[in-house]
């Protein structure tokens, strides 16, 4: 599967959601060929107990029997309750993650050095890129033109990265110079439903870069939030609220996880706490595919568990891993522990879905699911394999939260890691907006331990 085979959306719900499978047939739910139980539902409605949970988890994980991994990972990451100023730079990396890449880069290791190199190379990672700011961008249907949006805003995002580790003002100057243009010209989002898709992966991007650049001179930070809440965060709002007027269960569940990390990046970068407890919330209690227990609706056996899209293709499964890795990593770094939900669940379905795409074999549950307008039945009984192997970069911010700060072992995950090392960002993986949907430099940005400084005695999930 190419990365264009990943952006064949319509406005039409029943073909934007899960229908739009081959593999979707009618009939009696079936049961699969391994025995499996569902995802425990997540509780009532209680946000702010879900959220002092979280910030407890986060800052407990000493306590946790993690040794001296968890002591580590709990003095990097000393969470205050929820309801805290949010911490800048706090979204993909804190100060303490800049200073890490600054050094080992400086002292010439590997990997870092070599991730460092993959960013360098970028087209998109040079003082001399130029922006291309209009007022409407239109994602799916006619006039398309959302490539020069998410161009600019790897520009930006790489542009700001490169200052932060080499302290060169001209790539700190780039990455304003065109996130001010885009503040000051933006004014709608449009298209056919692959309008939501422009609004929550481009939305929490936006931000990603804006938060490393948001204390410097010259960078307009008020025209930005305004065009995030009033841009972005409708749409948000808008799709998690009434899924573009579809079954609840219509849409895939990148869908959902991109807005998700959009509202939750636009709370943070805009010190707002109430948009970021609403998308912490729809984490744990959402009714679309987003929420944890939609998101993974099969635990198995052996350390791993199903995501919601393994029965459509591997291409988007690898997606969603991205997507909720970006909406974990962001909560954590302002305090909030979603990374161990529901029994570290998403590090199940991460080394389930690398697992699969390795080309071993994994056990399979029938999905089902109501699609369209009317909920019509559909239902995958069999693992979807296109796109099987396909390289996305989103591997080593998973790797290295659950095994250098929380000591677990993540073989499939792992080996999806050194396969694929070092990772490069935007415009690495293609011209297509697929290569575009994380912002990738895993490598530089994530990795904490070189392989030789893992323990030996990592626990099992």
């Amino acid at each position: 599967m190419s990365f264009d085979d990943l952006d064949t959306f319509t406005d039409d719900p029943a073909a934007s959601g899960p229908a739009a499978s081959g593999q979707a047939t009618s009939g009696p739910t079936a049961s699969g060929p391994a025995a499996t139980s569902p995802m425990a539902p997540t509780g009532p409605n209680l946000k702010r107990r879900r959220l002092l949970q979280g910030a407890f988890a986060a800052g407990g994980l000493a306590a946790a029997g993690t040794g001296g991994l968890g002591l580590a990972a709990a003095q990097e990451h000393s969470s205050e309750e929820a309801g805290a100023l949010a911490v800048h730079p706090g979204l993909l990396h804190t100060q303490a993650d800049f200073d890490r890449m600054r050094a080992k880069v400086n002292a010439g290791l590997n990997p870092w050095l070599a991730g460092w190199n993959k960013l360098i190379a970028n087209g998109r990672a040079q003082s001399t890129w130029t922006a291309r700011p209009t007022a409407v961008v239109i994602r799916g249907g006619d006039g398309q033109n959302y490539p020069q949006l998410y161009n600019d805003i790897h520009a930006a995002y790489q542009n700001a990265l490169r200052w932060k580790v080499a302290g060169t003002t001209a790539h700190r100057d780039k990455a304003i110079q065109i996130l001010n243009a885009w503040s000051h010209t933006l004014t709608t989002v449009g298209g056919n439903a692959d309008r939501f898709l422009a609004a929550g992966i481009y939305g929490y991007q936006f931000c990603a870069a804006a938060d490393i650049v948001r204390e410097q001179s010259g960078f307009d930070l008020g025209a930005f939030q305004d065009m995030m809440t009033g841009v972005f965060l409708p749409m948000n709002e808008a799709f998690l609220a009434n899924h573009n007027d579809a079954c609840i269960t219509n849409y895939w569940a990148n869908w959902d996880l991109c807005n998700m990390a959009s509202k939750l990046a636009i709370g943070i970068v805009c010190d707002d706490d109430g948009i970021r407890d609403e998308a912490i919330d729809y984490f744990w209690n959402g009714e679309g595919n987003g929420s944890i227990g939609n998101a993974i609706p099969f635990v198995h056996s052996g350390g791993l568990a199903q995501w919601q899209e393994s029965g459509r293709d591997q291409g988007h499964s690898i997606m969603g891993i991205g997507l909720m890795a970006t909406f974990m990593e962001m909560a954590w770094n302002q305090g909030i522990d979603l990374y161990g939900a529901d029994g570290n669940a998403f590090a199940k379905a991460a080394e389930y879905v690398a697992r699969y795409n390795l080309g071993n074999t994994v056990p399979y549950t029938t999905y089902s699911w109501g699609t369209g307008q009317d909920c019509a039945y559909r239902e995958q009984t069999v693992i979807g394999s296109g796109g099987r192997g396909q390289v996305r970069p989103v591997w080593e911010m998973v790797f290295h939260h659950y095994t250098a700060r929380r000591g677990f072992a993540m073989p499939n995950v792992g080996s999806m890691c050194g396969a694929n090392s070092p990772e490069g960002g935007g415009g690495d993986y293609g011209t297509t907006s697929g290569g575009f949907d994380t912002l990738g430099f895993g490598t530089l940005a994530h990795v904490r331990l070189t392989w030789d400084e893992i323990p030996d005695d990592l626990k099992p999930l």
